[in-house]
């Protein structure tokens, strides 16, 4: 089994490159997603969050709201580690379970946005990072994903920088092209790096 930890920047094109990745036959261990599954209704995890925050951070149904939770945790960085320390232990031993799941010789790549943040790195036997220029990302995010200037530079700053995220990787794959670069890059990054880690990789 091929341990494989894979972040970058938010708006990087870490998902493209994750799915890049299960194209040619690793196991995905979603971060985010089972950081979803964690929080929701009814889990432990939400009471927990709730118990922290108060019931404002939920919606009228009762489901977590994650834009007004948001805003709270990325203008408040005593509030982002109460979060941090009440959802990442829920989901490294969810992630755990899953990589234990998984076939002994399988290729896992574990999706973590926070990888370094939360001191993981040493935890792979090959880190990926996935950077692209500062400009791209702000477009991307408020292009693409609805934010306004301020609120996508505060979850930049919220995150590591370049520089931090670099200083752990074995790989740095720079998105700041086409799709198609991107695959070429990836397909690369899986024929020199990865296939000669583990023989049953395709």
């Amino acid at each position: 089994m091929l341990n494989v930890g894979l972040t970058g920047g938010i708006a990087a094109g870490k998902s493209a490159v994750a799915a890049l990745l299960v194209k040619h036959g690793a196991v995905l261990i979603d971060a985010d997603a089972i950081a979803r599954a964690v929080v929701a209704p009814g889990t432990p995890g939400l009471a927990a969050v709730v118990a922290a925050f108060g019931q404002d951070i939920l919606t009228p149904a009762g489901a977590l709201d994650r834009p007004a939770l948001g805003t709270l945790i990325f203008s408040d960085t005593a509030a982002r580690l109460k979060l941090n320390s009440i959802v990442h232990p829920l989901v490294r031993a969810q992630a755990e379970k899953l990589r234990a799941d998984a076939v002994e010789q399988a290729v896992i790549v574990q999706d973590i946005p926070l990888l370094v943040e939360s001191g993981q790195a040493a935890n792979f036997d090959l880190v990926i990072v996935v950077a692209a220029p500062l400009e791209q990302r702000l477009q991307r995010m408020v292009h693409e994903r609805g934010m306004s200037v301020e609120d996508a530079k505060a979850r930049i700053a919220a995150q590591a920088t370049d520089e931090e995220r670099a200083a752990v990787a074995d790989i740095v794959i720079t998105n700041s092209g086409t799709l198609e670069e991107l695959q070429h890059h990836v397909d690369s990054v899986w024929e020199t790096h990865i296939v000669p880690n583990n023989t049953h990789a395709r």
